[in-house]
């Protein structure tokens, strides 16, 4: 397992991207499989700072990366407000785009670029974990 904690800012965002991006290469993803990896982990850490935190520079962001054979997990630990994600439908693509309402096109995001996708709640705070199974090797 490695970790780094970033500053909960929209300026980490890019060195997060740079940790994982070294991560997903590390484990073997090509690189549609590294760009999935990317977005998600950029979508649940912007949605941290907007949402969990309120704002910059409340908190910070614990970013692990664990490889095995079969895959890629990435675990994001945050201090900020808990949240459902139960309660975030999915966004409306079919609506005219003046329409469309804010919200849940990240959650969306990381379900759809990440295999499996959960989040835990305690009194240290949020667990995000995301998983992306390895390409089968072709040996």
């Amino acid at each position: 397992m490695t970790t780094e904690v970033f500053p909960g800012s929209y300026a980490s965002l890019h060195p997060i991207r740079e940790f994982v991006v070294k991560a997903a290469r590390q484990a073997g993803f090509d690189e549609a499989g590294v760009y999935s990896v990317e977005l998600a982990v950029d979508e649940a850490c912007s949605n941290i700072i907007e949402h969990a935190y309120g704002g910059e520079s409340k908190g910070d962001i614990r970013c692990t990366y664990q490889i095995s054979a079969e895959s890629l997990t990435i675990i994001l630990k945050d201090r900020g407000k808990r949240f459902n994600p139960e309660n975030v439908p999915d966004p409306d693509f079919s609506a005219q785009l003046e329409n469309l309402k804010v919200g849940g096109a990240g959650l969306f995001l990381m379900r759809k670029m990440m295999d499996m996708v959960t989040f835990e709640f305690n009194e240290n705070g949020n667990v995000l974990t995301m998983v992306k199974y390895r390409p089968p090797s072709s040996d």
